[in-house]
């Protein structure tokens, strides 16, 4: 039976966390082993190590995403590395660099950003990146700042095809999530198909980045109007990959498996 791996997630979600207890006995049912659960903002920080604490599956990882550095504290940096050091922590993340929101302010995300990539470098903890619409500028913040043996992850990737090689060349893994199913991302499948399956993981990025609705297994109560994703549909993100790649699901797992295992130090 083919074992599977969630490389992003957001359990501490308020989308989630009313259903929790029955959404972890469906991952468990499903055989879904490991959770990797991406710490947001110093709010959110304490919710994940409870996670952890709560649910041998949670892999927690803490970081301070670009949406939320307008409200940081004076401190933040040391109540960052404060959870970096609880055991069972596996990534720094989820930090990076995001011009899609309006008022970005990217330089002040720069600044926050590189400090998190020196925390990852200085604990050996890996990276996990979210990006969009910066590419250019993470590529260029990533060759100046010290990388650690693991590389890092680009989370629900879906940069330009173009700079495919020199993230490849810095140490980059790609995760993929089940929205880029859709018929209009048909260009991120092919950057997917492109990538050495030796770097490639598989995420929800559960509550968002739902997948199309005839693919998807489980479902949620929208949220505000918007569809909310299960966490247990990672198993037709696997599904629609390995039809995209012509791979059986079952080697597609095993190799996703041996890639989380080196990449989160399991």
């Amino acid at each position: 039976m083919a074992i599977f791996y969630d490389a992003h997630l957001h359990l501490q979600d308020e989308r989630l966390s009313s259903l929790l207890d029955q959404i972890v006995e469906e991952l468990r049912r499903l055989g879904i082993k490991r959770w990797v659960v991406n710490g947001t903002c110093e709010s959110d920080w304490p919710q994940v190590a409870k996670l952890a604490e709560t649910y041998p599956e949670v892999m927690p990882a803490y970081g301070l995403h670009p949406w939320f550095i307008k409200k940081r504290s004076g401190h933040w940096e040391e109540t960052l590395s404060d959870y970096l050091s609880l055991p069972g922590t596996v990534a720094v993340g989820e930090i990076g660099l995001d011009k899609w929101i309006r008022d970005h302010q990217i330089d002040d995300q720069e600044v926050v950003f590189r400090r998190q990539l020196r925390l990852a470098a200085s604990t050996g903890l890996p990276p996990v990146i979210h990006c969009l619409q910066a590419w250019g500028r993470l590529l260029e913040v990533l060759k100046s700042e010290p990388i650690g043996d693991s590389g890092f992850l680009l989370h629900s990737f879906a940069g330009p095809i173009e700079m495919l090689d020199d993230f490849l060349e810095l140490g980059a893994r790609f995760s993929f999530s089940g929205y880029f199913l859709q018929e209009r991302k048909a260009d991120v499948v092919e950057t997917f198909r492109r990538i050495p399956l030796d770097r490639v993981l598989i995420e929800t990025d559960a509550p968002d980045m739902a997948l199309p609705e005839l693919l998807a297994t489980h479902f949620l109560d929208q949220f505000d109007g918007k569809p909310v994703n299960h966490p247990a549909n990672l198993i037709a993100v696997y599904e629609g990959l390995a039809k995209a790649l012509d791979l059986p699901v079952s080697d597609l797992a095993a190799q996703v498996a041996a890639n989380f295992d080196r990449f989160f130090s399991v």
